[in-house]
């Protein structure tokens, strides 16, 4: 039976900071979302105080009951969930979901994803989109199923990768566009207007990953070519963030370019300074010019304030 979007029990599972986004876009427009499930507490900082997860402190400030299980096969959440008698489950930025959860509301449990599906499916699409070059990518609302990332796609909205984009700017730009997307993904299932495609309708080249981002997935290969170099750290600026070495000491690497000219050939593996202004590293066919940078243990900062204090 169709329902009008007012009257939809909803059901958000979510943590960080974009997935509060679409919760508020849901909220502000007048859903009912009767609870939100959210990761347990967690120990952070110096004092190892218990942090709560970003969509756990907005619930509590607009009132909505949160759950907080430790095992999403539990039983007595398997119990809470099927009590709350929800329509429909929406997940955003949430880890993955066991059958017996995914498959419970009438109308199922929809995903927003950050990249345009069946394209970089997996932990990090931000990232990877980034890293290889891409100059557009999306977000994805769909249908979960067994295989991570491979249900129903339901709709899309595509965003512009500019040049001057790295990780955080592409993830605001998507947190956004994900939290509009999915207002309006909701209100065409209330309607009975949206048409589900298989992803496999959408293969017709070769399929790009987005995999978690390892330790040695962040370090840059000064091998390859400076537009490699840029991109790739522009992929893992602000967080996880590119590095390097200098001087057998890890350095966090966050803004960089392309040298256009250099009045020396590079040599694989070297660096040149004039210890005031700025700091090159050779690439494969280029030198490249460091901005912004983080030296294993001082503070982030430009690379003229770290050349004041640093003796080479």
């Amino acid at each position: 039976m169709i329902k009008k979007f007012e009257e939809l029990r909803i059901v958000f599972l979510g943590t960080p900071d974009f997935a509060v986004a679409s919760l508020n876009a849901l909220v502000e427009n007048g859903a009912q979302v009767v609870a939100v499930v959210t990761a347990p507490d967690k120990p952070a900082g110096r004092g190892m105080h218990l942090h709560e997860s970003a969509v756990k402190q907005y619930a509590i400030k607009k009132n909505i009951p949160v759950l907080q299980p430790e095992k999403l096969k539990a039983p007595e959440f398997i119990a809470q969930l099927q009590s709350l008698n929800a329509d429909l489950q929406v997940v955003v930025a949430f880890r993955m979901l066991p059958e017996v959860v995914w498959n419970m509301p009438p109308l199922g449990t929809i995903n927003v994803h950050a990249s345009l599906l069946p394209q970089y499916r997996g932990a990090a699409p931000i990232n990877w989109a980034i890293i290889n070059g891409e100059k557009e990518t999306g977000v994805t609302t769909f249908k979960l199923k067994h295989e991570i990332d491979t249900g129903a796609i339901l709709l899309q909205d595509k965003v512009l990768i500019n040049v001057d984009d790295n990780a955080g700017t592409v993830h605001d730009k998507l947190m956004n566009a994900g939290a509009a997307l999915l207002l309006k993904t909701i209100k065409a299932l209330a309607e009975g207007t949206i048409i589900e495609r298989p992803q496999d309708s959408f293969e017709g080249s070769t399929l790009k990953h987005a995999p978690k981002i390892f330790k040695e997935d962040m370090r840059i290969d000064w091998n390859k070519t400076t537009h490699e170099i840029i991109n790739h750290i522009r992929g893992l600026s602000p967080y996880p963030a590119a590095f390097t070495t200098l001087h057998n000491k890890q350095m966090k690497v966050f803004h960089a370019h392309a040298v256009a000219e250099s009045t020396t050939l590079p040599t694989s593996n070297t660096h040149e300074t004039d210890g005031k202004t700025y700091l090159h590293f050779a690439a494969k066919e280029g030198w490249i010019s460091i901005d912004e940078l983080q030296l294993e243990g001082k503070k982030r900062m430009p690379v003229t304030e770290f050349l004041k204090g640093y003796r080479f």
